[in-house]
């Protein structure tokens, strides 16, 4: 009875240690390659969450009115590797953000690259997720 419940509780802890990884999906479950997007914008806030950062944009569009974007970037551990934190772009710069529409039509995309006002170009996608970009690389 004891290496029952020691088997059940070991099992238990391992699907709640792959529980994270059963929700990371691929590109093209939540995003169109077919619908680029060209957003230009302010930046109001960098989350460096997993399994992936999110960038939120304020975008003005020709009627004035401001629509925040959510774009998905690449996991926390791969922006750092790149040398990109929380810091790297201040709040209330403009930035430009490539990359592609939700399916759903939502104000959220996934993040290919972000320009800053001295034209340096960041990559904000990981690779083998199935986005146009990596396609490109190979």
């Amino acid at each position: 009875m004891k290496i029952t419940l020691m088997v059940g509780i070991g099992t238990a802890a391992l699907a709640s240690i792959a529980a994270p990884a059963w929700a990371h999906h691929a590109f093209a479950a939540e995003f169109d390659a077919k619908r680029p997007v060209h957003l230009e914008g302010t930046l109001t806030k960098v989350e460096l969450i997993n399994p992936h950062s999110w960038i939120h944009v304020n975008v003005t569009g020709p009627d004035g009115k401001v629509t925040t974007w959510m774009v998905e970037a690449g996991s926390p551990n791969v922006l750092l590797r790149r040398g990109f934190n929380k810091n790297t772009i201040p709040v209330g710069t403009k930035v430009i953000v490539d990359g592609y529409q939700s399916k759903d039509g939502s104000d959220r995309a996934n993040g290919r690259d972000i320009t800053l006002p001295n034209g340096q170009k960041l990559f904000l996608g990981s690779s083998g997720t199935g986005a146009p970009y990596d396609k490109q690389e190979k």
